[in-house]
């Protein structure tokens, strides 16, 4: 006599393991089959090359340790000749604290499909952050800060970061240091002004600051 389960048909005990069932990722792009055969093995030799990266599925074959979280979520809710239109919003940030940080937003009728939406583009949106120590007072050779002044811009809201000696920790408001966490960054000093609460325009400065560690470095 069989087990309950033990026979096919998709009984709870024959449920297939949802990590056997992930999909596997199929480059469809030059660029990701250049990745995937491993004649591409590093994100900085993509934007050295000026390539453009159009697949979630090279940041994750390149960087398999970026985390994602959820920034801010939120609804948008508009008036429409068929009534009030309701979407949802939603920001995600992919870091391995190490390093590397991308920031994307997604919309949807939908909140799990805003949120996958915003994470995708966190993956296209990952960028290599190169950290120091740039601090006067410290001037040690551990990468815990940021190696020189930076300033970026995202809408109305300007961040500036400077570096700070080791064991400062992160003077900052608390999304702003949780996205700099992220990136790997232990200790600084940042300003900001225009409407930080705005989340949208707040991520995209920091992540235009923090680029330019990359390009300027």
């Amino acid at each position: 006599m069989s087990r309950p389960g033990g026979r096919p048909g998709g009984r709870p005990g024959n449920r297939p393991n949802r990590r056997d069932t992930e999909e596997v990722w199929v480059p469809k792009t030059s660029l990701g089959k250049r990745v995937n055969s491993g004649d591409i093995t590093s994100l900085e030799t993509i934007i050295e090359q000026g390539l453009r990266v159009q697949e979630a599925g090279i940041i994750k074959k390149l960087l398999p340790d970026l985390d994602t979280e959820v920034v801010d979520v939120g609804i948008i809710q508009k008036m429409t000749s068929n009534g009030q239109s309701t979407r949802f919003k939603a920001i995600v940030a992919a870091g391995n604290k190490n390093g590397y940080l991308g920031i994307g937003q997604g919309k949807s009728k939908q909140m799990r499909i805003a949120i996958e939406k915003a994470t995708n583009q966190a993956y296209l949106n990952v960028s290599p952050v190169k950290l120091g120590c740039g601090s006067w007072e410290c001037r040690c050779d551990q990468k815990h800060s940021a190696p020189f002044k930076i300033r970026g811009k995202g809408g109305s809201v300007t961040i500036e970061i400077l570096p700070a000696p080791r064991g400062l920790g992160l003077v900052a408001g608390g999304k702003i240091k949780r996205l700099l966490e992220l990136a790997g960054m232990r200790d600084a000093w940042t300003t900001a002004t225009g409407s930080t609460a705005t989340m949208n325009s707040t991520s995209k400065a920091i992540l235009n600051c923090l680029r330019q560690t990359f390009s300027q470095g």
